[in-house]
């Protein structure tokens, strides 16, 4: 079982054509760390984190400079039984992310056994042959040494080509180092794709859509958080540059769901903002005047004409 390095990086510049760079992606069930870990490695938050399945609905890349190179780190939705129409465009999205990326990075918890999920995504990757595979037992500082040492016992009998097997806990950022060494060591040579001062390619209304997405979810019920998506009306700084207007829409499938958005007398509505502002004030570089609107598109999951208008 391989647990460090088996190559380490060049040293060269990650600006440099004789450093390495390339596209990895982390899969796994849902909520077993992927976007907190991608935003560990970045050093930034660059994906929204939930304990709600199906939290990520987009491939979000962030980007790691290195010495000796740069990754690119596609952050995908988890890989689930789909039961509507979008989560059978976020499978597809996450099978079309699989076939372009030079490393898979496999995810698992330390904290649960590995299960016939776990098994069923493993055996998966036989389908994407070109990508270079990492075994990741995540969550580390939440689990005993006894529970990791079965972990990574039982993620490195699942296959036999893991080019690594690492335990890490991007909450404490132990082995993250050696987690961005070993991949960096899979990527092919080559110039950094994006500059060095970029830690995402996600647009500005995209990343803000996704802050209030974030803030939506907290607290509520477990049928509610697939129904949620955010649209960008408007993002407009005022003419003295103190203070930006945000126009957002928060957007459910029923009546019951918006009256739950809203909150008794607006009061959940309120909090949503809130703690969405907190997290776009530093992101825009000023104060922020947040509108928000709840409206109802029915079953907008399964329609193709309104997930097409929601962008997916």
């Amino acid at each position: 079982m391989t647990e460090y390095p088996s190559t380490p990086p060049s040293d060269a510049p990650a600006g440099s054509a004789d450093g390495r760079s390339g596209f990895v992606t982390f899969v796994g069930r849902p909520n077993v760390g992927k976007s907190t870990l991608t935003n560990a490695l970045v050093g930034e938050k660059v994906a929204i984190t939930s304990d709600k399945p199906q939290t990520t609905r987009r491939a979000i890349r962030g980007i790691l400079n290195r010495p000796g190179g740069q990754l690119v780190i596609v952050d995908t939705p988890g890989l689930h039984k789909p039961r509507t129409l979008l989560g059978q465009r976020l499978n597809d999205l996450v099978e079309q992310v699989l076939g372009d990326v030079d490393v898979i990075g496999f995810c698992v918890p330390a904290t649960e056994k590995v299960g016939p999920g776990d098994r069923r995504i493993a055996e998966s990757l036989d389908g994407y042959g070109r990508a270079k595979k990492v075994a990741i037992v995540t969550k580390t500082d939440a689990a005993s040494r006894d529970q990791i040492t079965e972990r990574l016992m039982e993620v490195d009998s699942l296959r036999e080509d893991w080019a690594a097997v690492i335990p890490l806990s991007a909450f404490t950022r132990e082995q993250l180092d050696v987690l961005s060494d070993e991949l960096l060591a899979l990527m092919p040579v080559g110039p950094a794709l994006y500059p060095e001062d970029v830690v995402t390619d996600e647009s500005t209304e995209d990343r803000v859509a996704e802050i209030i997405r974030e803030a939506a979810l907290e607290g509520v019920r477990d049928e509610l958080p697939h129904s949620i998506a955010v649209t960008i009306e408007d993002i407009a700084e005022r003419e003295d540059g103190d203070l930006t207007d945000v126009y957002a829409n928060i957007v459910v499938e029923r009546d019951s769901q918006k009256a739950i958005i809203i909150g008794h007398k607006g009061s959940r509505l309120k909090d949503v903002g809130t703690r969405a502002r907190a997290q776009i004030e530093p992101l825009l570089g000023t104060r922020v005047f947040l509108k928000l609107h709840v409206r109802v598109a029915k079953e907008w999951q399964r329609d193709p004409k309104q997930l097409g208008r929601l962008g997916f």
